[in-house]
């Protein structure tokens, strides 16, 4: 980490310079059947398959691109006094543990960061704290190796993220503080979550956001975007310091896709659809192509303001309007009921880390077939890892991660990796 990134992330799908992950450790072990949903889980993981599965996603993306992890960042901030200062207040005052905070100051750089990300242990001084119930006086962050969600590269700015769950604020806290320390990144930070104008309405996480492009962004509006998280960030991005690194002399396009409320697995809209390069893009038919309820609108922007706003057909004709045709593959093939239980598991959320190269789950297997009809050669993470295949020599290709644990948390290949830099 001796030079310094420059962010730059106008598409979803041009080879990849640059990742953050964030490898999953204690605090998946530190959740238990009990707080499971509190967590926003619907399962618990066992952490040594979560573990060997996830080795296989960062094993590939390390042959292809710097990878850096969230706990070396943040150890990084945490060895500068003032950041580190600034750092345990902000958690502190979101969390309500200001008592904490002396503390978390005097603690070594690793130590501290294992408490942030892995949970800081309660200590029983009173009856009331022994009943209570609670283990940690800092819960873990259980959902922090999906790192997509926390924060977005638009073009050479980092959106810290307004998460919609107050248990997953203290990931959006740590990687403004990676950002904002200037240490590794280059970056202008921004913040559609500070906006005064709507009222604490904000609500925009990464699963939502798709840089399709240097002047076309494409945003789910559910469970975890509100309009006014869509709206605060179009103002953001129109700031003379984002117009630099984004957009086209101040123009912009926004689509936003409506995203159905239930169940869980539409939570963002990666979820449903994600660009896979070459023109195609992998798609959930019934919300991206079947006529639905779920409204598909087009914004331009231009000027700092929204100067046109129009309903769509649906978000293939929407983006085929912007100039970009896609061929969709289907979610889980022709079979509807097939197609709904591979969404469950992540069957749309692939990662390009290159143009027509990707990676998923080997476990969505009609979504693999359906890629293999459509020119993708699917490839065992593994055989990339050891050498038997080159990544250099593939064409297409889908590469496949074993997903019997990663899955549970709610998440894919997509959903894992916060790419900073593509070339």
């Amino acid at each position: 980490m001796s030079s310094k990134t420059d962010l730059n992330i106008n598409s979803e799908t041009a080879a990849l310079k640059a990742v953050i992950l964030h490898t999953p450790g204690k605090e998946v072990e530190n959740m238990t059947p009990s707080n499971a949903h509190k967590a926003l889980y619907s399962d618990i993981l066992s952490l040594p398959i979560a573990e060997r599965e996830y080795r296989q996603l960062s094993g590939v993306l390390s042959k292809v691109a710097d990878t850096y992890q969230v706990s070396d960042l943040l150890k990084a901030v945490l060895d500068d006094t003032g950041a580190r200062a600034g750092l345990v207040s902000e958690i502190c005052e979101a969390e309500s543990a200001k008592e904490l905070a002396a503390e978390l100051m005097r603690l070594p750089s690793d130590q501290l960061a294992r408490y942030l990300i892995e949970g800081m242990p309660l200590r029983y001084g009173s009856l009331t704290s022994f009943l209570s119930g609670e283990r940690y006086a800092l819960p873990p962050l259980y959902n922090f190796y999906f790192t997509r969600d926390s924060a977005v590269v638009i073009g050479g700015n980092a959106m810290i993220c307004k998460m919609a769950n107050k248990v997953r604020d203290r990931e959006a806290i740590i990687m403004k503080a990676i950002y904002s320390a200037g240490a590794v990144f280059n970056c202008n930070v921004i913040e559609p979550g500070k906006n005064p104008k709507y009222s604490g309405k904000v609500k925009i996480e990464g699963g939502d956001v798709l840089v399709a492009r240097k002047d076309l962004l494409v945003i789910g509006n559910g469970l975890r975007t509100s309009t006014e998280g869509i709206d605060a960030l179009i103002e953001e991005l129109s700031a003379p310091a984002a117009i630099s690194s984004f957009g086209t002399d101040g123009k912009f396009d926004v689509i936003v896709q409506q995203l159905p409320s239930s169940p869980d697995s539409f939570i963002h809209l990666d979820m449903v659809f994600t660009l896979l390069g070459n023109g195609k893009c992998m798609a959930y038919k019934p919300i991206v192509m079947d006529p639905s309820v779920y409204r598909t609108i087009s914004l331009h922007v231009e000027g700092g303001k929204v100067t046109n706003i129009v309903s769509e057909q649906n978000l293939l004709s929407a983006l085929e309007k912007k100039g970009m045709e896609l061929e969709p593959v289907v979610c889980g093939g022709s079979n509807s009921w097939t197609q709904e239980r591979e969404q469950w598991h992540s069957g749309a959320n692939f990662f390009a880390f290159a143009p027509g190269k990707v990676i998923g789950y080997m476990r969505n297997k009609a979504t693999i077939d359906e890629l293999a009809k459509n020119g993708f050669e699917p490839i065992k993470a593994w055989d990339i890892i050891e050498g038997k295949r080159s990544l250099d020599e593939a064409g297409d290709c889908v590469v496949m991660v074993e997903g019997s644990e990663l899955p549970r948390g709610g998440g894919g290949g997509r959903c894992m990796t916060q790419p900073v830099a593509r070339v």
